[in-house]
């Protein structure tokens, strides 16, 4: 299963940064280019144990439904997420953060399994860990930002 770990410098406090990480409006604010959207039952706020997300986003030039549900949760050093339904067999989504003078590492850990088989394995190598990739670098550009900003929440 192809795995992803980005970690991302962000000069705020561990809180703030794990709160807007899993602030459900920032979450669709940082990702603009996918246009994603909640569908869910939970449309804003915080995402919380066991929330179930349901988001439309349109990936690799397709509209998508994916849900998902908050699997772990320890504030404010880690959450995870884990797909229900969408177009992996499955996703998981781990997010730690550490605060190391002042400044907060958040690391994500992403781990999937595509469908298909032996084409799933094939599309990871030609084109689907880089697109992974740059997701997440997007991600967590637009989240620093924000994070970082003088006009955040």
């Amino acid at each position: 299963m192809p795995t992803l770990t980005l970690v991302t410098e962000i000069h705020a406090p561990i809180e703030r940064c794990f709160d807007l990480c899993r602030d459900l409006d920032v979450h669709t604010r940082t990702l603009p280019h996918t246009r994603e959207r909640l569908v869910g039952a939970k449309t804003g706020g915080l995402a919380e144990l066991g929330d179930v997300l349901t988001f439309e986003a349109t990936h690799l030039g397709v509209r998508q439904r994916l849900s998902s549900r908050i699997t772990e949760f320890d504030r404010p050093v880690l959450f995870a997420d884990e797909a229900l339904s969408g177009a992996f067999q499955s996703l998981r989504h781990v997010h730690t953060f550490t605060s190391v003078g002042g400044v907060t590492l958040m690391r994500d850990n992403l781990t999937w399994k595509s469908p298909l088989g032996p084409l799933g394995v094939l599309a990871d190598a030609l084109f689907l860990k880089r697109y992974m990739l740059r997701f997440l670098v997007t991600r967590n550009r637009n989240l620093k930002a924000i994070i970082e900003g003088a006009d955040n929440p």
